[in-house]
């Protein structure tokens, strides 16, 4: 280190010892380095590296069985139970078998238990994402002249097309059968968007996730669960209306709702009523006293045993006509290769699909693991989720992310470790392999009040959008502006929209930052804001301006015309009127004469500025463009044309190199054109400003 001579000490006080920088390496050297390190192979950087892919090689072999084991099976336990019940209800919402479901639930979880980065996060079905898959399967199904009304649950649908699920996944949607071309459309679906997760993940873009705000994320599941509720009526009503696609979904479902409410099924109407009364009143009363109860209730397990001993004792398909799950398969169909013609037709509906996923999925990871103290990776979270996808989609799975409402049973529940995950897929694999037949006479009206009642917390964040409006009017309007077109119109508009509005809010606050004038407080060397506080002491002859925001070339001209406005003096208009002045007394005065002190120039600057400097506070400036380097010496330009001395105070280091690097201070640290210009606080500004006006008034007054 060396002592530049602005920073040595003088008369016993402080300084300051600059930092001699690292001598720039040249492009070459950089890539080099660079490529050396990235292609040097040791063993030790190499199971380095295996770790850092699958973190379960890190944290399995110190796992500790006497303090995490009791809590991880026990939570693990619970979420296996939870899950398979929910898991056959989503297949309404995807349009598929309830088999696919459970086995989307095992493979994810047993996925995630080897890649994930979160001890808590639980991956598997989400709601959300099987509505998202359910739309483009409709509209597949569509197009390929099927019914997509047969959601694949009615009695006999699945017999007919198991077998042809497992040997003709190669044939056409004629010959393969509704639910086989479903799960094909599914599968295509899945593989792309884990394809797309995997690349954010290479690709390092996990910070993307960051633009997606909480406001942004709340208005999309709240417009995405009307989405939801709305889809499942038909169900709770027990009546068959025609699955709606594109823009008005919601809209168009619910005209045909009302028209066909006369032909509702008294069964599923009583038996829904009777199933939402319960699990509302189960989760209200476990929501109140959930800090005395060690394990949550499984509610929705025990209403689907109940329900399907009822549908099945009292023959309700039989007697009333009521819709029922119908036959489910056990064991596993052989692996296959999705369709790349169904991929390529899907490519544009699966980036929403990841962006949704990996949102939610880095959102829920990163709230976990603040709250237990502990940190991931986003990007190694990116490969999870997108691995989750990706594997699974050659073992008829479909899409996949991590689920709030699971995630926080899992805590609740004395999670420690992702060993918990392990547990709950031998659970799903029990029902896969013995249990699932048993479900073949439940209702699918039990299975729609299971829907409905686990967004009861997404619909309940409609309450909160007083208080987010009185604390942010600009994030109430992004929630709003989310929410709406996914009812509206669609919940891919809503999710565009959304992002677009949210992007568009980030800019218009850096766009128009606050700018205010600052003064002393009385008796210290500190400054503030004068509309904010009373009683502080302006310097007199100085003006001192505070841009609360980087200044780039959105918001300079917001940055002159704030400064302007602020000290009373238009700079830019004011020079170029002297200027113009200064060349007609060139013209003429072509005798020579002096004008002297008294002149027209002297007297247009003396009434045109009540001050002599201005300090610019450059704390808040988080950083400087060419835009508004311009924009800086512009403005000085015009100030030494004035006679008005221009200072920057608290610089951060890039904004230094910055007006270094554009010629606003001199070339080399340290050198005079920088000690005249740039302090290290306002107050070392107001004091050399007032030095130097008395030293130019002492001038003036002995000449």
């Amino acid at each position: 280190m060396e002592a530049s001579p602005e920073c040595t000490q003088q008369d016993g006080g402080l300084g300051l010892v600059r930092r001699r920088p690292p001598a720039p390496q040249s492009l070459r050297e950089t890539l080099k380095g660079r490529l050396q390190q990235s292609c040097t192979c040791r063993g030790r950087k190499a199971w380095a590296l295996v770790q850092d892919l699958v973190p379960a090689t890190h944290w399995l072999p110190r796992y500790r069985l006497q303090e995490d084991l009791a809590g991880d099976v026990m939570s693990g336990l619970v979420i296996g139970i939870i899950l398979v019940p929910q898991a056959i209800a989503y297949s309404l919402l995807a349009g598929l078998q309830p088999l696919y479901s459970l086995y989307t639930s095992f493979f994810a979880n047993l996925i995630y238990f080897l890649l994930g980065t979160s001890r808590h996060v639980s991956v598997g079905i989400f709601s959300l994402l099987c509505l998202m898959v359910g739309q483009v399967v409709d509209r597949e199904l569509q197009l390929a002249g099927l019914d997509p009304t047969q959601d694949g649950l009615w009695p006999g649908a699945n017999n007919s097309t198991f077998n042809a699920s497992a040997t003709g996944l190669a044939l056409g949607p004629q010959d393969c059968g509704r639910d086989c071309y479903a799960i094909r459309v599914a599968t295509a679906l899945t593989l792309v968007a884990g394809i797309y997760q995997v690349l954010m993940g290479v690709l390092r873009l996990g910070f993307m996730s960051t633009y997606l705000s909480p406001p942004l994320l709340d208005g999309f599941a709240m417009g995405a669960s009307v989405t939801i509720l709305t889809s499942q009526l038909k169900h709770l009503l027990g009546v068959r209306v025609p699955r709606h696609q594109g823009p008005g979904m919601v809209l168009s479902t619910w005209l045909s709702l009302l028209r066909s409410a006369s032909q509702a099924n008294v069964c599923d109407v009583v038996t829904s009523a009777v199933c939402l009364a319960v699990l509302l009143a189960a989760k209200e009363l476990s929501d109140r006293y959930r800090h005395h109860l060690k394990v949550p209730l499984p509610m929705e397990l025990v209403v689907i045993v109940l329900a399907t001993l009822a549908s099945h004792f009292g023959q309700f398909h039989e007697r009333f006509g009521s819709s029922v799950a119908g036959h489910i398969p056990t064991g596993f169909l052989a692996p296959q290769v999705p369709d790349p013609g169904l991929m390529w037709r899907v490519a544009l509906d699966a980036v929403p699909l990841a962006l949704v996923g990996s949102a939610f999925s880095i959102s829920l990871a990163e709230m976990f693991a603040r709250n237990h103290g502990y940190s991931v990776r986003a990007n190694q979270e990116l490969l999870a989720v997108g691995f989750c996808n990706v594997v699974p989609a050659f073992f008829h799975c479909f899409a996949t992310s991590a689920a709030l409402a699971k995630s926080l049973v899992k805590t609740a529940t004395g999670c420690r470790t992702q060993l918990s995950s392990v547990v709950s897929a031998a659970v799903v694999l029990l029902v896969l392999l013995a249990l699932a037949p048993l479900f073949q006479d439940l209702q699918r009206c039990v299975l729609a009040c299971v829907i409905v009642v686990s967004l009861r917390g997404a619909l309940r964040k409609v309450g909160d959008l007083p208080q987010l409006w009185r604390l942010s009017p600009a994030d109430a309007l992004v929630w709003v502006a989310t929410a709406a077109p996914c009812v509206l119109v669609s919940i891919e508009a809503g999710l565009l929209v959304g992002v677009l509005l949210s992007l568009l809010s980030l800019v218009g606050r850096t766009q128009r930052p606050h700018a205010t004038l600052l003064a002393r407080i009385s008796g210290s060397a500190f400054y503030e804001d004068t509309m904010e506080f009373e009683g502080l002491l302006p310097e007199p002859g100085v003006q001192i301006f505070r841009f609360a925001g980087p200044l780039y070339y959105a918001n300079k001209d917001f940055f002159l015309r704030s400064l302007y406005s602020l000290t009373g003096l238009d700079a830019g208009r004011t020079a170029a009127r002297r200027r113009g002045l200064d060349a007609g007394a060139h013209k003429g005065n072509s005798s020579g004469k002096d004008l002297g002190p008294a002149g027209t120039t002297s007297v247009l600057v003396s009434s045109a500025a009540s001050f002599h400097t201005v300090v610019i506070d450059c704390a808040p400036l988080l950083f400087l463009d060419v835009a508004g380097l311009a924009a800086l010496h512009d403005l000085r330009r015009n100030y030494e044309a004035l006679g008005i001395v221009l200072l920057l105070a608290c610089c951060s280091p890039s904004v230094t190199d910055m007006l270094r690097r554009g010629g606003f201070l001199g070339e080399d640290e340290g050198d005079a054109a920088e000690e005249e210009q740039l302090f290290h606080s306002v107050h070392s500004a107001v004091q050399a400003a007032r030095a130097r006006h008395g030293e130019l008034a002492a001038t003036d007054s002995t000449l």
